[in-house]
């Protein structure tokens, strides 16, 4: 009985260790710069699209262009973009081929390695690609939208819905994104 008290215990200790953590607790390196980035520092202006991101995901790569024209569109307004790799390393190979896909893709934004997934498990992403658009709040930072880009991952010119823009068209004029919410289709998720 002692034993099974100490286990409940601890288990509760470390339960509640782990829901404590915040977003201003996590950093993470920027494979173009090679700097720790502290994501709270970074939900800022309009709001920051944390956009989860992997070379190996088919998916990721129809979405190419259309992050492009997204960040082309909506970084001037005060939207800030950074791609986020659950699958990556934080080796000098794996830094080096992130690096080198930001050069040639124009993408053009900070890739953040998230090698522990502690950030992917925070916001429990399953999806690769899937968005979280954040907003600045008085508590910190608000998840304002979640989940796929548009409608249609495999054909750009078949898509009928904008999800994100229509989320970061509703922020720019003061409102709630309808819907908050739309389910990501893509590439699972490794956990490591």
């Amino acid at each position: 009985m002692k034993k099974l008290s100490l286990f409940l215990i601890l288990l509760l200790i470390s339960f509640f260790s782990l829901s404590a953590q915040s977003l201003q607790d996590i950093s993470l390196t920027d494979a173009v710069t090679g700097k720790a980035v502290n994501l709270q520092s970074q939900v800022k202006g309009r709001g920051l699209l944390l956009i989860f991101h992997s070379l190996d995901c088919p998916f990721a790569k129809m979405y190419e262009s259309r992050l492009i024209t997204l960040r082309n569109k909506y970084q001037s307004q005060g939207f800030t973009f950074m791609l986020v790799n659950p699958e990556a390393g934080t080796n000098e190979e794996d830094k080096t081929t992130l690096r080198s896909y930001i050069d040639q893709s124009g993408i053009n934004t900070p890739y953040l390695i998230d090698d522990k997934q502690t950030l992917s498990k925070f916001y429990k992403i399953t999806k690769i690609p899937e968005v979280i658009l954040l907003t600045p709040a008085t508590e910190g930072a608000t998840i304002s939208y979640r989940g796929a880009l548009d409608n249609n991952p495999q054909a750009e010119s078949a898509v009928s819905v904008h999800y994100l823009d229509r989320a970061m068209d509703s922020i720019l004029k003061g409102e709630a994104p309808n819907p908050p919410q739309a389910r990501a289709v893509g590439c699972n998720v490794r956990i490591y």
